[in-house]
């Protein structure tokens, strides 16, 4: 007889320590110097501005890492036991002030309020080497939906990559299969390889 896989459980990532999530993301490699800032860039605003430390402090405001007591937060942490394997980032559509100001994905095609923010957005997902491939981001993906609803929002938006045929980059906006899996039906098809998937609640 086999041993059961072991169950993912996911958190807001305030309920999560600082320190669990940074074992996420690690020391080495585009998480650890990305700090979930892509779609957080403000006007005039570069990685090139702003070091990785100071990235990584803006993330840990953002999250309140360490206080369940919050009520607020930026994202949820996936456990693999007790073990943090993943992430995934998860608001407002309106705190993305890159997505609003920058990114085409989300607008191509379609008469979006970009001040709404009941709609709610998934820009990121990342799992830790080691742990990958056992479910993760789907898990994260779904209780993304959870999470968002339960905080009021009109729908939640993701914007994956279309096929599974990616380059490792691109997976952090996840692929088109997470998303279904969690619920979520195609909206929009904007450019060849990317998709816009949502939840109406």
């Amino acid at each position: 007889m086999t041993a059961p896989e072991p169950a993912i459980s996911v958190v807001p990532a305030n309920e999560a320590s600082w320190e669990d999530l940074q074992r996420v993301f690690g020391t080495r490699g585009l998480a650890s110097r990305c700090q979930c800032q892509r779609f957080k860039l403000r006007p005039r605003e570069s990685f090139a501005s702003f070091p990785a430390e100071e990235r990584a402090d803006q993330l840990r405001q953002q999250t309140d890492s360490g206080h369940p007591e919050s009520g607020t937060t930026s994202g949820l942490v996936a456990y693999l036991d007790s073990e943090p394997v993943g992430w995934c980032a998860v608001e407002p559509r309106t705190a993305y002030a890159g997505l609003l100001r920058v990114f085409r994905v989300p607008w191509v095609g379609r008469a979006e309020d970009k001040a709404d923010d009941s709609v709610w957005a998934v820009t990121c997902f990342y799992t830790r080497a080691g742990f990958r491939k056992r479910g993760v981001s789907r898990a994260l993906a779904r209780a993304a939906v959870d999470f968002a609803r339960e905080r009021g929002a009109r729908a939640i938006e993701g914007y994956p990559m279309a096929t599974n045929d990616v380059i490792p980059d691109e997976l952090h906006v996840g692929t088109k299969g997470v998303f279904a899996g969690a619920g979520f039906t195609e909206v929009s098809h904007p450019t060849p390889r990317r998709v816009v998937m949502r939840v109406d609640f």
